[in-house]
C-alpha cells in the first residue's frame, strides 16, 4: 500500500516540479521587464516601474530588430504556408514518381542541425553571387519552415475524407468551388497550425539568420546575442514578455473557439 501511494504521488510531483522549472525563466522575464533599471544592465532589481512597458521604444535599435524579425517571419511564413499546403495536398491525394523520395527529403530540414544547414546555405549564396541580406534570409527560413508546415497541414489531409468533396463535385461544384467550399475550411486549422509554427520558428531563429543575414541585418535574436554579452536591456525583456502573453492569448482563444464550436455540434446532433 505504501508503494502504491507513492506511485500515485510520485507523477503529481514530478509533474509540478517540471512545470515550476519550465516557468521559472518566463517568470522571470516577466517580472523584470518592472525593473527600473540603468543603462543596459538588468540583471539585479532596482525598483518596480512601468516606464519600460510605457517606453518600449525608447532605444530605436530594439523596436527596430523587432520589426526586421517581424517583416522576415511573416513574409517566409506566407509563403511557406501556400506552398506547404500544395505539396500536402498532392502528396496525399495524388501519385507520381518519386512521391517517398519527396515525403522523405521534407524531413531532412527537420533532422539537420541548424548550423549545418545555415553553414551549408551561405555558402550556396555566395557561389551564386547572391549579396546577403533580406532575400537571403527570407528564403532560408522558407526552406527549413517548409516541411513543419508540410507536416502539419499533411496529418489533417490525411483526416479528411474525399466523399465530402465527391458528394460537392456530384452537385455540380466546379474543381475551384470544391476546394474554397469545402477542402480549404476543413483543412483550415491544420493550415492555421502550420503558419503558426512557421511564424514562431521564423520569429525565434538565430543560427540560420546569422549565417546568412550579412553585417546590415539585425534580427531580434540577434541583437539579444550581442546585447547579452553587456546585459540585456528591460526592453527587451518587455517585448519578450509581449511575444509570450501574445501566444498565451491565441492559444486560450483557438481552445475557447474550438470548445464552443464543439458544443454547437453536440447540440446539433
Amino acid at each position: 500500500m505504501k508503494k502504491l501511494r507513492l506511485g500515485r504521488f510520485a507523477l503529481p510531483l514530478y509533474s509540478v516540479i517540471a512545470l515550476v522549472y519550465l516557468l521559472i525563466p518566463i517568470v522571470y522575464t516577466i517580472a523584470f521587464s518592472f525593473n527600473d533599471s540603468q543603462g543596459r544592465t538588468n540583471t539585479i532589481w532596482q525598483g518596480f516601474t512601468l516606464d519600460k512597458w510605457m517606453n518600449v521604444c525608447a532605444r530605436p535599435d530594439v523596436c527596430a530588430s523587432v520589426g526586421t524579425s517581424l517583416l522576415i517571419s511573416t513574409v517566409s511564413t506566407l509563403v511557406a504556408t501556400v506552398l506547404g499546403t500544395a505539396v500536402a495536398i498532392a502528396l496525399v491525394r495524388y501519385s507520381f514518381k518519386g512521391r517517398s523520395l519527396v515525403s522523405l527529403s521534407l524531413f531532412l530540414p527537420m533532422a539537420t542541425p541548424e548550423v549545418v544547414m545555415g553553414a551549408g546555405l551561405a555558402a550556396l549564396f555566395f557561389n551564386l553571387n547572391f549579396g546577403q541580406g533580406y532575400l537571403t534570409v527570407i528564403l532560408a527560413h522558407i526552406m527549413f519552415c517548409l516541411s513543419f508546415v508540410v507536416v502539419t497541414v499533411k496529418a489533417r489531409v490525411q483526416t479528411l475524407d474525399p466523399v465530402l468533396e465527391e458528394a460537392g463535385a456530384d452537385l455540380y461544384a466546379s474543381p475551384r468551388q470544391v476546394f474554397w467550399r469545402i477542402t480549404f475550411p476543413l483543412l483550415l486549422p491544420g493550415i492555421v497550425s502550420g503558419a503558426l509554427l512557421s511564424f514562431v520558428l521564423s520569429f525565434d531563429d538565430f543560427i540560420i539568420t546569422y549565417f546568412n543575414a550579412g553585417g546590415a541585418l539585425v534580427t531580434f535574436p540577434m541583437f539579444i546575442y550581442v546585447a547579452a554579452a553587456k546585459g540585456v536591456p528591460a526592453e527587451v525583456n518587455v517585448i519578450a514578455s509581449m511575444v509570450f502573453l501574445l501566444a498565451l492569448v491565441i492559444v486560450i482563444g483557438t481552445q475557447v473557439a474550438s470548445n464552443i464550436r464543439q458544443k454547437r455540434l453536440n447540440t446539433l446532433k
